[in-house]
């Protein structure tokens, strides 16, 4: 099959969306792991008056994880299905947490706009058609020395981590997906891993968009070698000094 993208991606999910919190629920440590990569972003005093971005929330899963770490920041969470994004809205939220329909690409056209201290994204980023767009977006609405964190499967680099991770979603992940009646959008997660960056590929696409202190961090578990936090920095000045 060919990779899901745009619209298709997003009807994939929307069809998906009743069903998605089971199924990640049966994931261990998926939860643990998105409020580890949120602690990664390093943001002090429990966000007490920051902004937050939290770019592809789906049902919300990454907003709780910066509710539960920053529960004094404002956190927008925006996603491009509406399905998904009715499934977050549903759940309690504390006052702090709004949400919002918004491409990616569009941020600015859905009246999202910066600067915020931190942008988070998990799961996003082998899910866009052009990666560095996305990246150059998000570094536009980053205030000066504001923080990404981007929580993602991407592989490690070695033949063991593609071939565990092609063992558990053959061998797990898609039958179960499939009895739901969601094989495509599962058949995709397996696709786009393997055909997207490995970790420190990525790493490199923050460096070239302009962000510094670049670091791959790994995660534990069965998922070691297989997803990572990448966390970086919008340079405070435009030379990137930290004047």
């Amino acid at each position: 099959m060919t990779l899901l993208r745009d619209e298709r991606l997003a009807a994939a999910f929307d069809q998906a969306a009743r069903r998605y919190d089971t199924l990640v629920a049966a994931n261990p440590g998926y939860h643990a792991h998105l409020r580890r990569s949120a602690r990664r972003l390093g943001l002090p005093h429990r966000g007490r008056g920051l902004r937050v971005l939290d770019l592809g929330c789906g049902t919300g899963a990454s907003t709780a994880a910066l509710a539960a770490v920053l529960p004094d920041a404002r956190i927008t969470a925006v996603d491009a299905s509406a399905g998904m994004l009715e499934r977050a809205v549903a759940k309690p939220w504390p006052p702090g947490v709004t949400f919002t329909r918004a491409r990616a690409e569009g941020l600015a056209e859905a009246g999202v706009n910066g600067p915020f201290d931190a942008v988070f994204a998990a799961y996003l980023f082998r899910n866009v058609t052009d990666p560095g767009a996305v990246l150059t977006t998000v570094r536009g609405v980053l205030a000066p020395g504001g923080r990404l964190g981007v929580h993602e499967y991407a592989l490690g680099g070695r033949r063991v981590d593609r071939a565990v991770w092609n063992l558990v979603c053959r061998g797990i992940v898609q039958p179960a997906a499939t009895a739901l009646g969601d094989g495509e959008l599962y058949r995709h997660l397996r696709r786009s891993v393997v055909e997207f960056d490995t970790a420190d590929r990525f790493a490199g696409r923050l460096r070239a968009a302009g962000f510094e202190a670049v670091r791959v961090l790994p995660l534990p578990g069965w998922q070691t070698g297989i997803a990572h936090t990448v966390v970086g920095r919008r340079p405070r000045t435009a030379s990137g000094a930290e004047g």
